[in-house]
């Protein structure tokens, strides 16, 4: 994982708008988050992410014949920033992709690389997630209840097939309902909007920036993410209490909560990092990946369930044996 050297704390927030580190640390869990510095781009962050990644598993850029991006904060209009990073990465003509499934988009991005994998169509695929929400936020106290939710950051892993078939990815599910796309979204600039894609208009109207319908959003998380949970272990014939590490996306401390006391999930069975980066969306389970192998929390034969819950609505999980 890699996550900018910025550090902006609830206290900087509140010296721009009215807000107050109580209010925020009370409704969302996060205390700080890391934005980029000036002249950072979102391919620079998936590149650092992607190169521990390679390292760790051994590889160099050329060992990986597909790249995945999950981002919902890409860096040019088009092309994807997957490109960027194929660049970067000092590729010539390695395919690669974006992947649009917000908050999910990891987990969208794990079935489809093992469905690619499985099929021996690739075989070794780069799923990275890169999300850069600072430039794109309104930080004044009309978008608080947005602005202070998002961080920069990104995530990384390498999949290739293994001998066993007990380990590895044993079962993804996702799912979407395009009815919810609007309350949780960013309207402008888009082809959809006519006759030009961005106008004074539009600025005034702050369509450019993040609109979200807080408690719908709440009530649609809380409900989907255990739902898919259990679809997703029922699947393979395992139980809640079969798992040894819940990994959940980190939108909000609360909904991660909520859903663990729903599915009375043990607090020495969840791990979150919420506090200290924020959303970082489609890099938000990667980094918990990340993060939870360096404190020794994936040693072989551990059982990991990851859910996610986004706009789109769109929300998956996923089930490995380490």
């Amino acid at each position: 994982m890699y996550v900018p050297n910025r550090v902006v704390t609830n206290d900087d927030l509140a010296r721009i708008m009215d807000t107050s580190d109580e209010w925020i640390q009370q409704r969302t869990g996060i205390r700080e988050r890391r934005w980029i510095e000036p002249g950072q781009q979102p391919a620079d962050l998936a590149e650092a992410a992607t190169r521990q990644a390679l390292e760790a598993a051994g590889l160099e850029p050329r060992d990986v014949d597909l790249i995945l991006l999950g981002t919902l904060s890409s860096q040019a209009d088009f092309p994807g920033t997957s490109f960027f990073l194929q660049h970067q990465l000092g590729l010539e003509d390695t395919p690669c992709m974006d992947v649009r499934a917000q908050c999910s988009g990891f987990l969208y991005m794990l079935q489809l690389a093992d469905a690619l994998i499985r099929a021996g169509t690739h075989t070794r695929v780069l799923v990275v997630g890169c999300e850069v929400h600072s430039t794109g936020l309104d930080v004044s106290t009309e978008g608080r209840d947005v602005a202070v939710i998002f961080g920069d950051g990104s995530g990384a892993v390498v999949l290739e097939a293994c001998d066993d078939d007990d380990a590895g990815i044993l079962e993804v599910r996702i799912h979407s309902q395009g009815e919810h796309a609007k309350r949780l979204c960013v309207a402008a600039p888009g082809s959809g909007t006519s006759p030009k894609r961005l106008t004074h208009e539009i600025l005034d109207q702050k369509l450019h920036f993040p609109h979200m319908e807080g408690r719908f959003v709440f009530k649609h998380a809380v409900t989907r993410m255990p739902e898919v949970l259990l679809e997703t272990l029922g699947a393979v014939s395992l139980k809640v209490e079969d798992v040894d590490l819940f990994l959940f996306h980190q939108a909000n401390l609360r909904i991660n909560e909520f859903v663990a006391g729903k599915l009375e999930i043990p607090e020495d069975k969840l791990f979150n990092n919420i506090g200290r980066y924020g959303n970082c969306s489609a890099a938000s389970i990667p980094m918990l990946l990340h993060e939870s192998q360096q404190q020794g929390l994936l040693e072989p034969g551990k059982l990991v369930s990851m859910t996610a819950f986004g706009a789109g609505f769109s929300w998956a999980s996923a089930i490995v044996r380490w």
